[in-house]
């Protein structure tokens, strides 16, 4: 576009080195009043911040960290036995705290606390140990027996210095997966029936399990004790039916043979061949060996994601 104006022409004509000079100085204006602006962009969120954050201090309430804990999780976490097996050795009043029988399992103890166990003083274990034990016949799974009968710590002596106990009990005439453990919080997750725990068996009867009895077993069973039915069932040998692999959740005191019992068979043989996540794969009868990491932390975390949308 031309310029229509009559004072051009007297106008004097800029050097480019002056125009590009010009250009320059205008560009070092605007970054230098843009730095400027975000500095005090900063200093205003800085002082808000402030404000914020006094005003947040001022209203909240200091509170102690409780490190007391129940005595029957103490006396587990001492790798004594089970928080639930250690309830009655509470209410037997074969616990001191400071030199006081205690009978109550929820008594809280201190860090400070001296417990007492068998006259002698207990510590939680620090060292924690895991170990599947493929069980053979004739072992119990008690830690001693009066009747001086094996137990499955015979199996493990000097495998480990901590004192540890089994998880999931078997029978003496039960084999299988069983896991042993100084981990208290693992042991109680394990046994108690809110979380689900799989069990799997191989169960050997005396004659065939008939379909009528198969559906009963699928369909529940009113024992003495309550209802109980199995999570799922099959035969283990299309050609002999007197092999059945059954797989339940309940911790109910010999549950299997029970149920078989109640419906007139006779159990020969049982084997537990899972337990939770493991197995008795590449472990002979009588035989051990540590969990991995892998094993252990699948173990802590066993359907805990399931769980927590339950109570959602």
């Amino acid at each position: 576009m031309k310029r229509t104006d009559n004072f051009s022409k007297f106008a004097p004509k800029k050097k480019n080195s002056a125009v590009k000079e010009a250009i320059r100085q205008e560009k070092k204006k605007w970054k230098k009043e843009r730095s400027e602006a975000i500095e005090k962009k900063k200093e205003i969120a800085k002082e808000t911040i402030a404000k914020k954050s006094s005003s947040a201090a001022s209203s909240i309430t200091i509170r102690k960290v409780d490190k007391t804990m129940p005595l029957n999780k103490y006396v587990a976490h001492c790798g004594i036995c089970s928080r639930r097996d250690a309830v009655p050795i509470i209410k037997d009043g074969k616990i001191k705290v400071n030199d006081q029988v205690v009978v109550e399992p929820g008594f809280k103890v201190s860090p400070n606390d001296v417990v007492l166990y068998a006259g002698k003083k207990i510590f939680p274990e620090k060292n924690l140990v895991y170990i599947l034990l493929n069980k053979p016949k004739d072992y119990i799974t008690t830690l001693e027996d009066p009747q001086g009968r094996k137990t499955v710590l015979d199996l493990l002596k000097g495998v480990a210095n901590e004192r540890v106990y089994p998880v999931g009990r078997l029978d003496r005439n039960t084999t299988g997966v069983l896991l042993i453990t100084n981990d208290g919080d693992l042991a109680q997750k394990l046994s108690h029936p809110s979380n689900e725990v799989k069990k799997v068996y191989e169960v050997k009867l005396d004659k065939p399990l008939s379909k009528v009895d198969f559906e009963k077993m699928l369909k529940g069973i009113n024992l003495e004790d309550g209802f109980v039915k199995a999570d799922a069932l099959a035969y283990a040998d299309p050609k002999d039916k007197s092999v059945i692999g059954i797989e339940l959740h309940s911790g109910k005191n010999r549950i299997v043979r029970r149920l078989f019992e109640f419906l007139g068979y006779d159990v020969k043989n049982l084997d537990r061949v899972m337990f939770a996540n493991l197995t008795k794969k590449n472990v002979e009868r009588g035989k051990w060996r540590m969990l991995n990491e892998k094993e252990i932390r699948l173990l802590k975390f066993m359907n805990s994601s399931f769980l927590k949308q339950a109570k959602n």
